[in-house]
């Protein structure tokens, strides 16, 4: 009973071990790798331990329930050293989903970045255009159709009108 208590408590301490070790590489890394996406720095970091919250809460818990779990493969040795397997394997899983959803996170707010970006140049360039246009007059533009009528002549009775295709000399009948 000794022996698998000695072999229960190093599995503990070592999948403990394992779990912290990753979870801090996913949070100092995901911050960094979250801050290229993000203005506020803050919130990058913020996001980057919220993500890590919850893959040390999941692999956690997994190992937990693995810890539990009845491993018959000879020894006490060979149960601990078959779990931690496990444990990496699980481990691996999770810092590859983990590494998804801080791609995805940083995907989003770049394109978000980006939009915001794109917004302030359009605003930018319209009120240079309305400060620009704001103190310029215009000639008036006659309206089409009608003629500029200068004193003493008469206007025009409308708009010419070109005759028809089949009039125009050089156009064969059908």
């Amino acid at each position: 009973m000794d022996e698998n208590l000695n072999g229960y408590v190093a599995f503990l301490v070592l999948g403990v071990i394992l779990v912290l070790i990753d979870g801090q590489l996913i949070l100092r890394s995901g911050k960094a790798y979250l801050q290229q996406g993000y203005r506020d720095q803050e919130a990058a970091a913020s996001m980057a331990r919220l993500v890590a919250v919850l893959f040390h809460l999941i692999v956690l818990g997994l190992f937990m329930i693995i810890s539990t779990m009845e491993v018959r493969v000879g020894g006490t040795v060979q149960t601990v050293i078959t779990k931690l397997g496990i444990v990496l394997l699980l481990l691996g899983l999770m810092h590859a989903v983990t590494m998804a959803i801080l791609n995805r996170i940083r995907a989003r707010q770049r394109e978000q970045l980006m939009a915001d970006e794109m917004n302030e140049r359009i605003e930018e360039r319209h009120a240079q255009q309305i400060q620009q246009n704001s103190g310029q007059t215009y000639p008036p533009v006659p309206a089409q159709g009608q003629a500029t009528v200068t004193p003493g002549t008469s206007p025009s009775p409308g708009p010419v009108v070109s005759p028809a295709i089949e009039d125009q000399p050089g156009v064969a009948r059908r």
